[in-house]
């Protein structure tokens, strides 16, 4: 089994997305996860991306966890297993619903850009995932 752990040192949510699945979980600043893999190749069992984006003036840090092969699963310092969604701020699960509901419906007019939701359309800009200004 190998296991990369993965900090939040930011001072705001660090979004953990697991790919290719494109999974999320939330860490809270100092918080630590782990991504085990039950990978067993040659190659390296993870490619870690960090995204720069517009997240990070609403004080939001995506990174991307590439599984090159085999399970994968994510669990806090004690171990225990975290599904998709974890600690996931209420704000961002209501913005994605009310978004599925108008793609499903065709009225949708800001659709989830080619990647997944993880590109900035969750949080309005200027605002944290908890609606507080940064500033």
């Amino acid at each position: 089994m190998v296991i990369l752990e993965v900090h939040n040192d930011s001072a705001g949510w660090l979004v953990l997305w697991l790919e290719p699945l494109g999974e999320d979980r939330w860490l809270k600043p100092d918080e630590t996860f782990h991504v085990r893999s039950d990978y067993d190749g040659d190659d390296a069992p993870f490619t870690v991306d960090r995204s720069e984006d517009d997240d990070r003036a609403a004080g939001i840090v995506n990174i991307a966890v590439w599984v090159n092969g085999g399970d994968a699963q994510i669990t806090d310092s004690t171990g225990t297993r975290l599904d998709c969604g974890h600690q996931r701020p209420e704000e961002v699960t209501r913005k994605w619903n009310a978004l599925l509901q108008q793609m499903r419906s065709g009225t949708a007019s800001n659709p989830i850009p080619e990647g997944g939701p993880r590109r900035s359309f969750y949080v309005d800009r200027g605002h944290s995932a908890t609606g507080r200004s940064p500033n």
